[in-house]
């Protein structure tokens, strides 16, 4: 491949941030330990007070499979994603009483919509927060956070689980993954907006999304 679209793609997908001080740590949804035990880090190193993993399973599978690794040491039975995700925080020395589990996103935008919407039943409104997701998974996250929570400075700490900047390339696995970030960041955006009129289009907003959802799947 051209050495400039490589590198352009890169520096698209793999976002990475210094850890800041901030009001909560994310940690997305997934089956990997490694997101939740950077979040476990640093939640003891003092970068956040809340930490709020997210996800019920991905909307391709319809269940959550368990633990794509480490499997020895998280072993419990999962209903969900969040459920391993604050398993692995609590095994790892987060406080019970600091997490805060969301279970019901099945996917990147919905892990925003409803931690937003968990925090602010709390009324915790964070002005600065942490992202703690795969390395390609950066991009996607910062955007989809980004939207749903306008008035927060985020900061992405990610986890190498396999693809990383240097190697994603050189398999084509990991070519498609990665190139499936860039194109869910077009496809997935486009389901959250709705046509206005001819002239003009706009987001849907956090409540119309979830309305709409709750209407779609009948609860």
């Amino acid at each position: 491949m051209n050495e400039r679209f490589l590198r352009n793609i890169t520096e698209f997908v793999f976002v990475q941030d210094e850890p800041q001080p901030s009001d909560v740590i994310f940690v997305p949804g997934n089956g990997y330990p490694q997101m939740a035990e950077r979040a476990a880090q640093l939640w003891k190193e003092g970068y956040g007070e809340w930490v709020v993993p997210s996800g019920k399973y991905s909307v391709v599978n319809g269940r959550f499979e368990g633990p794509v690794c480490g499997g020895e040491r998280y072993n419990g039975s999962y209903g969900t994603e969040g459920d391993f995700l604050t398993d692995v925080l609590t095994v790892n020395g987060v406080s019970r009483k600091n997490i805060l589990t969301e279970r019901e996103a099945t996917f990147t935008y919905e892990n925003a919509v409803y931690s937003r919407q968990l925090l602010a039943e709390r009324e915790i409104f964070p002005k600065k927060a942490i992202i703690c997701c795969h390395a390609y998974h950066a991009r996607r996250c910062r955007m989809y956070y980004q939207l749903v929570f306008p008035d927060t400075e985020f900061f992405i700490c990610p986890s190498d689980t396999g693809i990383n900047r240097e190697n994603w390339y050189l398999d084509k696995e990991s070519a498609r993954r990665v190139l499936g970030e860039i194109e869910r960041c077009g496809s997935q955006f486009a389901m959250i907006w709705e046509d206005v009129s001819e002239q003009e289009c706009r987001p849907l907003t956090m409540e119309e999304y979830l309305r709409r959802r709750k209407k779609r799947i009948g609860k």
